[in-house]
């Protein structure tokens, strides 16, 4: 789904959970007749330029071409930034990312904007990344994380609690390696979260092994992280905020299961 569809889809029926760089706002919580379930990504927009052009700052941009994808977040932020900034800017709008980069590798634009995790995905698209760069400067919060359709609480608490589930796995140690042998684990957190001191799925109408399947099938929060956007994917995201409660600049905290 590009910016425009994903909420028509999930409004409509169409899909039933929407997971994306989808930033959890005010008026997308209250007026589209949405639920976000909590945040896998904390993320900031940011600015992704060529390295002929010899710029290391946002504040070098004044007059710049910027390449932006419509219907998102990142337009408004990039025309609040700039304003704030008494710097002025053309912007080149696209309807999906995909042409963004076309356009940024054309020389359409000077700077492709956007949250920078995206910007990792999009870099990697060019035929030279090397040449490319992200600029330090993060000028938003764009907290990610899948959303539902509001009006149905039980489906919106499994998908809340799943990631919550994942989160409290890691924070815990347990992995999909190691989800079988923490069966045993005295540690009563532990214990909970796998279903082995109580079926803290049952108010979801799940078993009370419920926990236990995700983190042995699919792994933690953190194997989910590196996989997929960290330093084991082509992408290679360091996890920066998003680190695990406990360790140092941690924002990725789930409530406890019990």
């Amino acid at each position: 789904m590009n910016a425009v569809e994903r909420f028509t889809a999930l409004q409509s029926g169409e899909v039933d959970v929407l997971s994306r760089n989808t930033t959890w706002t005010t008026t997308r919580d209250t007026t589209l007749g949405l639920n976000f379930t909590g945040v896998t990504f904390y993320d900031g927009q940011g600015f992704l330029v060529s390295r002929d052009l010899g710029i290391s700052s946002a504040s070098e941009l004044d007059g710049a071409a910027i390449c932006i994808q419509s219907g998102t977040t990142t337009e408004l932020n990039l025309a609040d930034y700039f304003r704030a900034n008494g710097m002025e800017f053309d912007p080149i709008v696209f309807d999906t990312s995909e042409q963004t980069v076309g356009g940024f590798q054309a020389g359409r634009c000077d700077v492709l904007t956007s949250d920078t995790s995206q910007l990792a995905a999009l870099r990697i698209q060019l035929d030279d990344p090397a040449g490319a760069m992200i600029l330090p400067d993060v000028i938003s919060k764009e907290p990610l994380g899948p959303v539902v359709r509001q009006g149905d609480d039980l489906w919106f608490n499994i998908v809340k609690w799943s990631l919550f589930a994942m989160i409290n796995g890691e924070e815990y140690g347990v992995t999909s390696e190691n989800a079988e042998e923490m069966l045993s684990s005295e540690n009563p957190d532990v214990a909970r979260l796998l279903g082995q001191d109580g079926n803290y799925g049952e108010g979801m109408g799940l078993e009370a092994d419920w926990a236990y399947n995700i983190l042995s099938q699919v792994g933690n929060y953190g194997e989910s992280f590196e996989r997929n956007v960290g330093m084991g994917s082509p992408l290679e995201i360091e996890r920066g905020v998003n680190a695990p409660c406990g360790t140092k600049a941690a924002s990725i905290y789930a409530p406890p299961i019990r």
